[in-house]
């Protein structure tokens, strides 16, 4: 992985920082519902406050147009919050760059806090544009990255800016990359690797890196049933990938010529409809009705791959078992994410996305060593993609 300098390594005072973070959150009534992106951000934002930076911090939030401003992706909600977790006035700022931006900017006094609106409302962010990233850097004197979950993004916010000016990694950035890699390169053995979610087509390219470090590999969600195809078995009317049953094939095979134990369901609950009072029953991986869906791993799976889990010094788990949303086909996921919990010697590590969300649900994120913001970005990590966020900032 690319050399990051850190911001320990930064002389903020006096300066303007421009901080890209991950604020994208999920807002009801213009609440914040789940502040865990807005709270992993507050070491580098009180670090840098601490030191006497004028912060200016940028962030996007869901999917605007990009045509200007949208009130259902506004910050605003997310500035109140910030507010109240640092219990210091936090300035939301309408304009991204500009004269309105810069007369912002330079009010500012050590330790103050802007917050500029959606970046994402300038549609020239997400195209990495030259011009506006280098007018979003004329705002500041430093750029700061501590938005990990973006950091497979190219955009100008992510990676243009850098080009302009000097820069460094904030804390959560640094501990997701050394996490990461530390555990992909040197993990402690046995490694066991779960993936769940709904398609191999999503997730081919980690299966494939994870079958060159991991010991055991457990494969859940709907992307089991194109496996399951692939061993020739009857899926009845679940999920499954008609053409990437070859791939699934290889896996199998790769798997088996690197002598990595690759687990699959041996029983399913089965249901006619995803639907909270579905027909659901639980039945052997032999015996799935032409009729009826999987939905989730059975218990006598949750048994297996909890043995695998139990022996494990090392365990990085990304995507659900079933649909753990529903609770008749939660078990499979809640089983496995008390048999990582209950592992307390080994390192675990939570690759974002859903098994996050599985875990905040089932209260145990205090038992795991290690939670991933960056779904997206954790995966091209594991696939050994080289994460542009990151780059530029070597």
């Amino acid at each position: 992985m690319a050399n990051i300098k850190s911001i320990d390594e930064a002389n903020v005072k006096g300066k303007k920082v421009l901080v890209r973070v991950d604020f994208n959150t999920p807002v009801k009534d213009g609440v914040v519902s789940d502040d865990t992106r807005i709270r992993a951000a507050l070491p580098t934002i009180e670090k840098l406050i601490g030191d006497g930076g004028r912060l200016i911090l940028v962030s996007h939030r869901g999917r605007p147009a990009g045509e200007g401003f949208e009130e259902e992706f506004s910050l605003g909600p997310v500035a109140r919050r910030l507010q109240e977790l640092l219990g210091k006035d936090i300035v939301l700022c309408r304009e991204l760059i500009g004269p309105i931006a810069k007369e912002t900017v330079d009010a500012m006094e050590d330790g103050d806090i802007v917050l500029l609106e959606n970046i994402r409302f300038d549609k020239r962010e997400k195209k990495n544009d030259p011009e506006f990233a280098s007018e979003l850097a004329e705002l500041a004197d430093i750029y700061v990255n501590d938005a990990f979950g973006t950091a497979h993004r190219a955009h100008a916010s992510t990676a243009g800016v850098a080009e302009h000016l000097p820069s460094y990694a904030g804390y959560l950035m640094n501990k997701e990359v050394e996490t990461l890699t530390s555990m992909l390169d040197d993990p402690k053995r046995p490694f066991v690797a779960i993936l769940g979610g709904s398609k191999v087509s999503d997730k081919i390219k980690v299966i494939d890196a994870l079958l060159d470090k991991a010991d055991t590999l457990i494969i859940g969600g709907a992307m089991c049933f194109t496996f399951l195809l692939a061993k020739g078995k009857g899926v009845g009317a679940s999920l499954k990938e008609d053409d990437w049953v070859k791939e699934a094939q290889r896996m199998l095979d790769k798997a088996r010529a690197n002598g990595v134990d690759l687990l699959l369901p041996v029983d399913v609950v089965v249901a006619d409809a995803i639907d909270e009072n579905a027909s659901v029953e639980i039945v052997s991986i032999d015996d799935i009705p032409t009729n009826m869906m999987g939905l989730d791993i059975g218990p006598k799976t949750v048994a297996l791959y909890s043995d695998a889990i139990a022996g494990a010094a090392s365990i990085f788990w990304n995507g659900p078992m079933g649909v753990f949303e529903m609770k008749p086909f939660e078990t499979g996921t809640l089983g496995v994410a008390e048999a990582v919990a209950q592992n307390e010697a080994a390192d675990t590590i939570i690759g974002g996305g859903d098994s996050v969300a599985a875990v905040n649900k089932f209260d145990l994120a205090d038992k795991m060593t290690f939670i991933s913001t960056g779904g997206g970005a954790s995966m091209e990590l594991v696939e050994g993609k080289e994460l542009p966020g990151v780059k530029a900032l070597s």
